[in-house]
């Protein structure tokens, strides 16, 4: 996209696909890799130039594998924390540059200040959704039952995919979402973590 010919509107759009990829990155980062790219290879989008090389069959391919190897790490008690804390590392810093390399084309002349601005947010996106999450498992696994851990597993796989079509069709409207998304994931991360020490603690007495 030529920035000098960038409107309101394309620029909003570009937006929330930003803070979309930056918060599905902290959920499930090669989900939003592999149908960020797929969604391009497809033409289904016009991902911007930033964002095209996710399209190349290598990336999706990749991307792909992983996208399965999580799928199934999730879905088992106490593998997903610890796929979860082996990924604090590597989704915070994926979120932050899926950001910049969606808004790459609209920086203008701007382009260092803007980019490390949003870099910043979209690390902060992944960084809330990746907490809110791991916090959220974290707890659920020091009950026996498999069966809520399996449903928020189910519900992450499907909020990622929904999240980034809203992103693209109804920026204004996810938004919205997003914002409700952030301050839920802070009070369960702040709750669930105080409920989880509070365990441990139980069991360490």
């Amino acid at each position: 996209m030529d920035p000098a010919a960038a409107t309101p509107q394309d620029l909003t759009q570009l937006a929330a696909l930003a803070a979309a990829l930056g918060w599905a990155s902290g959920m499930r980062l090669y989900a939003a890799v592999f149908l960020t790219g797929l969604a391009g290879w497809l033409q289904w989008v016009t991902l911007p130039p930033g964002l095209q090389v996710l399209q190349n069959p290598l990336v999706l391919g990749a991307a792909g594998v992983m996208l399965v190897v999580e799928f199934i790490a999730d879905k088992v008690p106490a593998v997903d924390s610890l796929w979860d804390a082996v990924h604090t590392a590597i989704r915070i810093p994926a979120g932050a540059a899926l950001a910049v390399a969606a808004l790459s084309g609209a920086f203008g002349g701007d382009a260092l200040a803007w980019g490390t601005v949003t870099a910043l947010l979209g690390g902060t996106l992944a960084a809330t959704a990746h907490a809110g999450k791991a916090s959220t498992r974290a707890a659920v696994n020091t009950s026996p039952e498999p069966f809520t851990n399996l449903a928020l597993s189910l519900v992450g796989d499907a909020a990622v995919p929904g999240l980034l079509w809203l992103s693209w069709a109804h920026p204004i409207a996810f938004f919205v979402v997003l914002i409700v998304a952030v301050a839920l994931a802070l009070a369960l991360a702040f709750t669930l973590w105080r409920f989880v020490r509070r365990r441990l603690a139980r069991l360490g007495r």
